[in-house]
């Protein structure tokens, strides 16, 4: 029989497959390299449109939908929990406190005291009385059982007793005796029944063996499972042409992308660096240091001697408010600070010569 199993390629000792001298079966030669061949072609516009969505979806992802999910993230809490944890620290939890503490106030308190001076008096007075009338109905339910008992004794058991000894018991060996005879026939029969059913069967296993299992088994055997090897063979290989395409096309894929993404970069990101870097920032240091810096210096001077000029202004017109009041209203009083503590040593001078210096004025 050919062997239709792919037994795994040999390997040199410096890692590189050695070729098989035996060879392949010819179905998996004339199968494989159509199979992949077209494959490929299959596979390589599926792979492309794939890679082409994939950079697609991250430059969405990245672009799009990760900064409209931090914004919606945001608007979600400002809107939500930002208010309901407001609601829940500032207003549940503050009412719940309270309302804890009035029902502990109204409920538990006076609850604790009627249990304690109502409740617990009531029921131990109440079970003593029930122990009193407990003990008294247990003594009267001892007295009647004992009699219910003797009663039971001399009017069932005994005649109880006396019929099973001299009448039961004759008729249930009677009974037993006349069973084990029955009980023989009915083996006798059994044995009998048992042997029939073992030919019927035997003859039965004999006929569906010879008329189903032996022909299912010949189809299987020579039939089905050389079929199922070759349906084996032919779907490995399409699977190995599939796995083998898909990389291909994916390297094809990268190389066409990192192809376009060069175009781009030598094409549009070259040219508008060099633009950036030689022409823009010049330009924009040239006018920062003969434009922006001037007019930022003058207009930081202008402020200085606007903020100058209306300190000036304001300490003018504050002078002029002074004199004005001195002279419709005249010098005001200057009262002394007295200090209440015992003045001592040079503290004691000073505040002497102050008062004797206002006295004179």
């Amino acid at each position: 029989m050919v062997d239709l199993e792919k037994a795994p390629p040999a390997r040199s000792p410096e890692g590189e497959p050695v070729p098989r001298a035996d060879g392949e079966g010819c179905l998996v030669v004339a199968v494989r390299l159509p199979v992949r061949i077209v494959a490929l072609v299959l596979v390589l516009p599926v792979r492309m449109a794939w890679d082409a969505l994939v950079v697609a979806g991250r430059f969405l992802r990245d672009t799009v939908l990760r900064p409209v999910g931090r914004a919606l993230a945001w608007l979600g809490r400002a809107l939500f929990v930002w208010p309901l944890v407001g609601l829940w620290r500032y207003v549940v939890v503050p009412v719940a406190k309270g309302v804890g503490w009035l029902g502990n106030v109204l409920l538990v308190v006076p609850a604790v005291w009627v249990y304690r001076w109502v409740l617990t008096p009531a029921g131990r007075a109440l079970a003593w009385c029930c122990a009193g009338v407990g003990a008294v109905l247990t003594a009267l339910g001892r007295g009647l059982y004992a009699g219910l008992a003797w009663l039971a004794r001399y009017l069932v058991v005994v005649p109880a007793g006396w019929l099973y000894a001299w009448v039961l018991t004759p008729i249930g060996h009677l009974l037993a005796w006349c069973g084990r005879g029955l009980a023989r026939c009915g083996r006798g029969v059994l044995w009998c029944l048992g042997k029939v059913v073992t030919g019927i069967g035997a003859v039965l296993y004999w006929t569906l063996r010879i008329l189903l299992v032996l022909p299912a088994l010949a189809v299987w055997r020579w039939v089905l499972a050389p079929v199922g090897r070759a349906l084996a063979v032919v779907g490995r290989e399409l699977l190995d042409a599939l796995g083998h395409a898909w990389r291909i096309a994916g390297h094809l894929s990268r190389a066409v992308g990192r192809a376009l993404a060069a175009l781009f970069r030598w094409t549009v990101a070259e040219p508008a660096r060099w633009v950036y870097r030689s022409v823009l920032t010049p330009v924009g240091h040239a006018v920062r240091d003969t434009v922006l810096r001037p007019l930022a210096e003058a207009a930081r001077a202008a402020g200085r001697a606007g903020r100058q000029a209306l300190r000036s202004a304001r300490l003018s017109v504050r002078q002029a408010r002074a004199d004005l009041r001195r002279t419709l209203f005249g010098e005001p009083e200057r009262t002394p600070s007295v200090d209440r503590r015992e003045p001592s040593g040079a503290k004691a001078r000073t505040l002497g010569s102050s008062t004797t210096a206002l006295t004179k004025d």
